[in-house]
Order: structure tokens, then C-alpha cells, then sequence
């Protein structure tokens, strides 16, 4: 049998125009700077050009008569664009005053890009308005990112079932729009309508311009990078919380719901049982809290309920702000969240975490399993949103959950052999595959900061949040010898 080696031509081509596009948006932090008489502003203009020229570079270096991805091509694409985009994204971190070492700009690049919101930036308020932006568009535009791989990429590679959901592009029978890259443009209306409604929100709730931008970026791209080192609590306003609240609920629910919406059908929205299991799960687990915060805290219930309400939903979305040190609530809030961690938004959001339709298939397969015990020889087929589920997409399933359990398992050992201790290892080995943000404990926990850990175990950590973010099997099968092969 012939042998033949994988064409990269097409894929570096497309990382080029990736990272010149990367290029371009560092003008907007750039302009900040000028505008605020900042001189960072050499900076972003000398990352720019050092990053349009590479970009420009790999387009040349790899052109070809046409640019088709096969299967394995779009597989490579997926892994290696995250990672060099995130290297050049870098760079203004490692060029600027804070002058960063590689590990730690490559972990503030990578937490920005893949929308996780974990920061080893020490000092948010006195940080020159440039960077600040730059963190904030870093979640931005990879919440862009993430809701193409979502909704083209993943399906078309069968990625932990993510197969069921092929029919929001392709499928007759649940078209929102004619073509996918009509949906594309729609869910990108979408995604910045939000942007600009939860802008204007939050400067009307009190926020000035600046910090009202930066806080909606990373609301609805559901990133959780803040303009202060105490986060959104230290605002100290229940509005502000409200807003962020609803803004982030929207940023976890699939965008092409809100396609339909704004086409002036509802049905989609209410008919979509991923949707009914996120609201739901929000509201029940919000509320359990609410009673323990206010017997544990004696604060009044609608404060209690308040501050349960933004943390679960900041933990569950993958957002990962904080108004609170819930770390401080007792060990069954600790626990909790812990657990929190790991849940994620809906499937076409910007949320990480396992995603709530894979909640929903295990439970029923788990229902199925109990009923053939005591029947076995009854059939019950298994239907998700009124589409029959094979058996294939609930092996995928069921192999993500395992990779996921066992990846948390493998990068906390990695964790503790570099020196820290089992809570930060484990709550941050669940908190970067999930792309949550925040951890557990006085290092890492909601009052903490990923500055003070080894840089070895930044790249450990860095890692798990690309892993998580593509679905894991999107980046492991690229460690199989015979992929390379044709």
C-alpha cells in the first residue's frame, strides 16, 4: 500500500490569514494607548508588524491553486491555528512593561483566546488601558472562533457527538438560514448585538465607557477577564451583577437560538431541551445555594440569592467572574463548585465544560440501561430535540466523558508533581480543561491569581485549556502515527 504524507500547504495558508487578522485587531489597543497619551503604544505597533509580517510570510510561503481541506487537514488546522495565533498574541504582554516570560504570556494569550479568564497579571487597576483591551479582545474574538468550531467544525469532525448537532447548518428540516455561511454571518450579528446592548447596560448601571466595553466583551464571549483585580465585586453594585447575570446566561445558550429569535420565531427557543436543562439547572442549583449562603452568612435572602445566582452562573458558563470569595462559604459551597466546574454551558455558546446535551444523552442512556434490567427485551429509542440519537454519536459521548474525567485525573498529577498542593491541582487541572477561569484555594481561588505557580506547570495548565477548548479528541488524534499517513 502507497504511503503518502499530509499536504500542510492549505492549513499554514489559512493560519496565515489568521494571524494577519490577529495583526490587524492589535490597531485597536494601539489606538487606545495613542489616545490616553500612553507610549505602550510602540508596543502593540511593534507586535503588529512583527505578526502581519509572519502572517503574511506563512500565506505566501503556502500558497496553492485551491484551498480545500480534507478530513485530516481540518484537524491539523483546528490544533495548530489556536496555538499560533495564541504565541503571536503574546507577544504585547512579553513587549510591554510587564515583561512577561513566554510561559506566562503564552498562559495570558491561551486563557484569553480559548475564553477561559485565569490571569497571571498582577495589578488590573493601575494596567495601562492597552493591555487591558487586549485581554478583553483576546476572549472576544476567540468567542468568535469558538462559535465557528461549534457550529461548522466539531460537527463536521464527529467530535464527542458533537454530530448531533450538523443539523443547525445542514439539515432541511431545522434550516434558520439558507447556506452555513449565512448562519455564520447571523450568529456573528448576534454575538456583537449583545456586545453592544450589554455595553450600553452596564454604562447606564454606572460603568464608565471604558470598563463597560471591556465587561461586555467578556461577558458574552463568556471569558471573565476583568478591568480590576477584584473583579466585578468590586463594583459593589447589585445592578451591574443583574446585568452581567442575563449577559452571561445569553453567552452560554446556543447564538443560533437567537438567529431564530430575531427572525420572530420564538419556537426554536422554547422547543431546544439543552436550553430548558441550562435554565433550569441555574435556577435550582442558585437557589439551593442561596438558602445555604444565607444561613451560613446571615445575609439577608435576596443579597444571599444575588450572590449565589452570579457565581453559579459565572461558574457553569465558564465565565469565571467573581463577586465573592465562595471559597469562604463552607466545604459544601467549596464542593459545589467544584462540581459547578465541570457542568459548561449549551453546545453553540462560548461556554466550555462537558456542555449540558452530553448531560442530557448520559441521563438517557442511564434510563435505558435501568429499563432493559427488569425488560429487557423492550425498545426504547433514544431522541434528542426530536432527532433520533445512533448509537455512534452515544459512543462519542461516553468516550468524552471518559477522556474528560481522566484528563482532570492526569494534569492534577502533573500539577502535584511540580509542588502544589491537592485542591489547587485538582481545582485547577478542572478549571483549565473547562475553560472556568478561577480555582479553589488561597493560590488560585477566586481572590487569587495563577502568578505565584511554576512556569512549568503554566504550560501544563495552558495546554489543558487548549484540550478542553477543542473538544480533546481534536488535538489527541493528531498523536497517532497513522493520521500523519495517507
Amino acid at each position: 500500500m502507497v504511503m503518502t504524507t499530509l499536504d500542510v500547504r492549505p492549513v499554514f495558508y489559512i493560519v496565515g490569514a489568521l494571524v494577519t487578522i490577529i495583526a490587524a485587531a492589535m490597531l485597536a489597543p494601539m489606538a487606545v494607548d495613542i489616545s490616553a497619551g500612553n507610549p505602550d503604544w510602540v508596543v502593540f505597533a511593534t507586535s503588529a508588524a512583527l505578526t502581519v509580517f509572519f502572517g503574511v510570510l506563512m500565506m505566501l510561503m503556502n500558497r496553492t491553486d485551491t484551498v480545500v481541506l480534507n478530513l485530516r487537514q481540518t484537524f491539523l488546522l483546528t490544533s495548530v491555528a489556536w496555538v499560533v495565533v495564541c504565541a503571536f498574541s503574546a507577544l504585547p504582554f512579553m513587549l510591554s512593561r510587564l515583561s512577561l516570560s513566554a510561559a506566562d504570556a503564552f498562559f495570558e494569550a491561551m486563557s484569553g483566546l480559548t475564553t477561559t479568564g485565569s490571569t497571571v497579571i498582577v495589578g488590573l487597576d493601575t494596567l495601562e488601558p492597552g493591555l487591558l483591551l487586549w485581554r478583553s479582545l483576546l476572549q472576544w474574538l476567540g468567542g468568535v472562533g469558538i462559535i465557528a468550531m461549534g457550529i461548522a467544525i466539531l460537527p463536521f469532525l464527529r467530535v464527542g457527538g458533537m454530530q448531533l448537532f450538523r443539523s443547525e447548518s445542514s439539515d432541511r428540516s431545522d434550516k434558520v438560514v439558507p447556506r452555513a455561511s449565512d448562519l455564520a454571518v447571523a450568529v456573528a450579528w448576534i454575538y456583537m448585538i449583545l456586545t453592544l446592548a450589554c455595553t450600553a447596560a452596564l454604562a447606564l448601571a454606572g460603568m464608565n465607557l471604558f470598563d463597560a466595553v471591556n465587561h461586555a466583551m467578556t461577558a458574552v464571549s463568556t471569558g471573565g477577564f476583568s478591568t480590576s483585580d477584584a473583579s466585578v465585586g468590586g463594583w459593589k453594585s447589585a445592578s451591574i451583577e443583574w446585568i452581567l447575570i442575563v449577559f452571561m446566561m445569553a453567552g452560554g445558550m446556543p447564538l443560533v437560538r437567537f438567529v431564530s429569535l430575531a427572525r420572530g420565531d420564538v419556537g426554536p427557543i422554547w422547543r431546544d431541551t439543552q436550553i430548558r436543562w441550562f435554565v433550569g439547572f441555574l435556577v435550582v442549583v442558585s437557589a439551593a445555594l442561596a438558602v445555604w449562603v444565607n444561613q451560613a452568612l446571615d445575609l439577608p435572602l435576596l443579597e444571599s440569592f444575588r450572590l449565589s445566582a452570579f457565581n453559579v452562573v459565572s461558574v457553569v458558563t465558564t465565565t469565571g467572574y467573581a463577586s465573592g470569595d465562595y471559597s469562604l462559604w463552607g466545604p459544601p459551597a467549596v464542593v459545589a463548585f467544584l462540581i459547578l466546574t465541570m457542568v459548561g454551558g449549551c453546545t453553540g455558546s462560548t461556554a466550555g465544560g462537558l456542555k449540558i446535551f452530553r448531560f442530557e444523552v448520559l441521563f438517557m442512556v442511564l434510563r435505558v440501561q435501568l429499563h432493559r434490567l427488569y425488560m429487557p427485551h423492550r425498545v426504547l429509542p433514544l431522541r434528542y430535540n426530536d432527532k433520533p440519537v445512533d448509537a455512534d454519536a452515544m459512543v462519542s459521548v461516553m468516550s468524552f466523558g471518559f477522556v474528560y474525567v481522566a484528563s482532570i485525573f492526569i494534569v492534577a498529577l502533573a500539577l502535584g508533581a511540580f509542588g502544589l498542593d491537592m485542591i489547587t491541582a485538582v481545582s485547577g487541572a478542572a478549571t483549565a480543561l473547562g475553560n472556568v477561569g478561577p480555582g479553589l484555594g488561597q493560590i488560585i481561588g477566586p481572590a487569587g491569581n495563577f502568578q505565584p505557580i511554576p512556569e512549568a506547570a503554566k504550560w501544563v495548565l495552558s495546554l489543558a485549556m487548549l484540550l478542553g477548548r477543542l473538544e480533546f479528541f481534536t488535538v489527541l488524534v493528531l498523536f497517532n502515527r497513522q493520521f500523519w499517513r495517507q
